[in-house]
């Protein structure tokens, strides 16, 4: 049973100071005092065997009765809320655009930098390594200077996306343009101390008038160097035992694999926190199946649809469990069919890929029936929930949008480590990650314990219940999901902190 936000406080205020045995042992209702007898027992402990149990009719009161109380706080509060908005979204559009400020900034600097030649683009000489210098030095300060992220009115929501996703954009482009000036520099002080080299003019076919320097680029010192330039400064690392297998490309050049090398910091970032939660990152359809399930959860699942929900129109556990499970499939086939996409041109107005664009469109489709034979469609929504139905398009839309300008930018394997680290952080035990054999595998037995004569057919044969919960659940029906979320099987249903499990 979904037990929605709004209603933990009401049904904590209900529960008896000094619970009796038989409350404990999910006996009577915690709630009513009255037997279960045929009546499903939900657990409101942290787990499905432990704490208290409560009837469905008892929890259902409760949770009308904190729907109606935070119904009239909202009409009571709508003045402040207004008004809150007001002068949060001015504050919120302020440092938006300090933040787009500061990363165009940091872009433009990447971007001049990395022009080693003599002659840029536009015909100007190449900026010479002190203004390169400079440069940074005053983007870290226009860095520095900036505030810190505002926080949103306690009446409203306590999380921006659209800040969020700014600031991470903001360390991509400064990451970028460090290592671009850094590179520069440091290839400008190698090439500054070299002899001049007057006998090779002739070979390299240098123009009348030559001095003789020939500036390197790309040099590459080989996987042991390292430790030997260390050594001699008195500091002593180990080699790796084995030599590392030749690039498939050749010698690592600059501008080769720019756009991996130049996250390389952040990837090794994303790869220490994702290993912390089981993820082997270097397995590409692992990488696939986190970043499906952190696409869906923040772009399809996070924020309006929760409202849209706890509706009374709005969809059962079941059928939002087995539409989140076919949007899975559906974004991790257009996360790969992606990969090799080419970049906007110079100048044009970047768009979603197209596959990407087919996931929004069945994401945010209103007359489109959901998954799992489920009759719900996002139009028959009404009363106060269709409020939240062009926010949740647009947050759809907005959030897709962005994971494909940072694939744009940043390259496919970041934005796919973005939303992995999503998945990560908060839905480790959703479909499509490693720990849902481990979520099936406890539930099984519990399924197995319950009377199951009033269940879907469905759900009659454990071995294909189980089969199909780890590799389509959307195959048993919403019906069928439904049914073990009233339940409370897997892990106390679908429903953790308020969503439904997908």
């Amino acid at each position: 049973m979904h037990l929605p936000a709004y209603a933990h406080a009401a049904i904590r205020a209900a529960l008896p100071s000094v619970p009796t045995a038989r409350h404990v042992d999910a006996v009577d209702c915690c709630l009513c005092d009255r037997p279960f007898a045929d009546r499903a027992a939900v657990p409101l402990g942290s787990t499905p065997e432990s704490g208290l149990f409560g009837c469905r009719d008892c929890l259902t009161r409760l949770v009308t009765r904190a729907r109606r109380k935070r119904s009239g706080a909202l009409v009571a509060d709508a003045a402040q809320s207004l008004e809150d908005s007001t002068v949060w979204e001015a504050i919120r559009r302020g440092h938006l655009a300090q933040l787009d400020g500061v990363r165009a900034g940091a872009e433009a600097v990447a971007e001049l930098v990395e022009d080693d030649g003599a002659e840029r683009d536009d015909g100007a000489e190449a900026i010479d390594a002190v203004r390169v210098a400079w440069l940074l030095l005053s983007l870290e300060s226009a860095h520095a200077w900036l505030p810190e992220t505002p926080e949103p009115p306690s009446s409203l929501a306590q999380e921006d996306s659209e800040l969020r996703d700014a600031r991470f954009r903001l360390n991509l482009a400064m990451i970028s343009a460090r290592e671009a000036v850094a590179s520069r520099l440091a290839y400008h002080i190698v090439n500054e101390a070299a002899p001049l080299e007057r006998e090779l003019c002739g070979e390299l076919e240098c123009p009348e008038g030559c001095a003789g320097r020939h500036d390197s680029s790309g040099i590459d010192c080989g996987p042991d160097a390292i430790f030997d330039d260390l050594a001699a400064l008195g500091v002593t690392i180990a080699p790796p035992e084995e030599t590392p297998a030749p690039h498939p490309h050749g010698p690592r050049k600059a501008t080769e694999s720019a756009m991996e090398g130049r996250f390389a910091s952040y990837e090794e970032g994303s790869l220490a926190l994702l290993a912390h939660f089981g993820l082997d990152m270097d397995d590409e359809d692992a990488l696939l199946d986190a970043a499906a399930v952190g696409l869906v959860f923040d772009a399809w699942r996070d924020g309006p649809l929760d409202e849209i929900h706890a509706s009374p129109d709005g969809p059962g556990d079941g059928e939002v469990f087995a539409q989140s499970v076919d949007l899975y499939r559906r974004a991790r086939v257009a996360l790969a069919a992606v990969r090799d996409d080419a970049p906007a041109a110079p100048g044009a107005e970047p768009d979603i890929p197209d596959a990407l664009a087919a996931f929004v469109s069945v994401a945010s489709d209103m007359p489109l029936p959901w998954a799992g034979g489920s009759g719900f469609r996002l139009a028959s929504v009404s009363g106060a929930a269709a409020e939240f139905l062009p926010e949740f398009v647009r947050q759809v839309d907005d959030r897709v949008r962005f994971t494909s300008e940072v694939m744009r930018e940043q390259g496919w394997r970041t934005a796919l480590l973005h939303r992995a680290m999503t998945a990560a952080v908060r839905c480790p035990e959703h479909f499509g990650m490693p720990a849902w054999p481990g979520v099936v595998a406890t539930a099984m037995p519990r399924l197995a314990a319950l009377d199951r004569s009033d269940a879907p057919e469905a759900l009659h044969d454990l071995n294909t219940v189980e089969a199909a919960l780890l590799e389509a659940p959307d195959s048993l029906g919403a019906a069928a999901l439904g049914w073990l979320a009233d339940s409370a099987v897997l892990l106390g249903g679908p429903a953790v902190d308020g969503k439904a499990r997908s």
